[in-house]
């Protein structure tokens, strides 16, 4: 294959130093702290990827910081917490905080609040996953129930019965792996 046949462009050295990781240290207050944490945690999503999303909206950003420039911030006890972000939403951080001359830390902690109604939508689901596992779990005992009855009826070596039990065992595996999901976003009731 020729240079001529490849269509692709080139990647530019400035397009990949972009993607490059660099570690940004921010002090935030503890709930904007847990917010990440919470929300990298309960939905799977690195929290490089996370900044990515609450930074990345250039508009959303640059509003946040009008709507907050010129105001007396709260003294908030703050922790510095250290992150690895993208070299380009660091640098916009940087960008916009010097743009609307605020601390960067103030703009991270602000531009991290939009997580705050994501976490309010997967409170609420999560309260409905509980009653629907409350729900599964009486449908998987019905089923242990059923296979009881079918070993009386028909003798535990009966082709049903052992397909029964596979289906079971399937279904107890499954049970395990909802109340883990579960577990692991009972996190979400405490904040």
């Amino acid at each position: 294959m020729s240079d001529a046949d490849d269509q692709s462009p080139d990647p530019r050295l400035s397009d990949l130093r972009e993607k490059q990781s660099v570690r940004a240290t921010f002090k935030l207050s503890k709930k904007a702290i847990d917010s990440i944490g919470l929300v990298a945690v309960h939905m799977g999503i690195k929290q490089k990827s996370l900044f990515d999303y609450v930074i990345e909206d250039v508009s959303t950003l640059e509003k946040t910081a009008e709507q907050i420039r010129g105001k007396k911030f709260k003294d908030t006890p703050r922790v510095q917490k250290t992150y690895v972000l993208s070299r380009k939403t660091i640098n916009l951080i940087e960008t916009i905080a010097r743009t609307y001359n605020l601390p960067r830390d103030v703009l991270v902690e602000h531009a991290v609040r939009r997580l705050e109604s994501l976490i309010r939508s997967e409170k609420q689901k999560h309260r409905k996953r509980k009653e629907l596992l409350v729900e599964a779990a009486d449908q998987f005992d019905r089923l242990r129930t059923l296979f009881e009855q079918a070993g009386q009826d028909l003798g535990e070596d009966d082709p049903f019965c052992r397909h029964l039990a596979k289906t079971i065992s399937a279904c107890d595996k499954g049970e395990r792996e909802l109340k883990n999901f579960i577990d692991k976003g009972n996190a979400l009731e405490d904040f």
